[in-house]
């Protein structure tokens, strides 16, 4: 896969998120393992629990329509500067063993981790 396109995918899907308390766009496009892309983008709330990142919304519209299996998920926003999941987003991404997480800037530059990397010790048992 072309980690570019996915960032591509992110980039465009950042334009729907409804974000009227932080200003911040975030997009996020999630690779399955049959080639389908499932998008998200952050969605806020007045009540900030109630807020869902670009990440979770994308990994949940794709576990809705019967997806388990994935390969990648890319995540940017409209910062200059790379944007990294928040710790509940890493936790679902461990939850459903994504093992690529790509983060980009606005302009697509991007950088490649292996979730690993970004949530060691993952919990993922009781």
């Amino acid at each position: 896969m072309d980690y570019g396109k996915l960032v591509y995918k992110a980039l465009e899907a950042r334009k729907n998120a409804y974000a009227p308390y932080s200003g911040l766009h975030v997009g996020a496009a999630l690779l399955c393992s049959d080639g389908a892309i499932y998008t998200g983008v952050n969605v806020e709330n007045v009540s900030y629990g109630a807020t869902n990142c670009a990440e979770r919304t994308a990994i949940f519209k794709a576990v809705s329509e019967g997806k388990r299996n994935f390969s990648a998920i890319a995540v940017t926003s409209d910062l200059d500067r790379l944007i990294y999941p928040c710790g509940i987003c890493r936790q679902v991404l461990a939850e459903f063993n994504i093992p690529i997480v790509i983060v980009a800037d606005n302009k697509g530059n991007y950088k490649v981790h292996r979730t690993d990397e970004l949530i060691p010790h993952a919990f993922t048992e009781f």
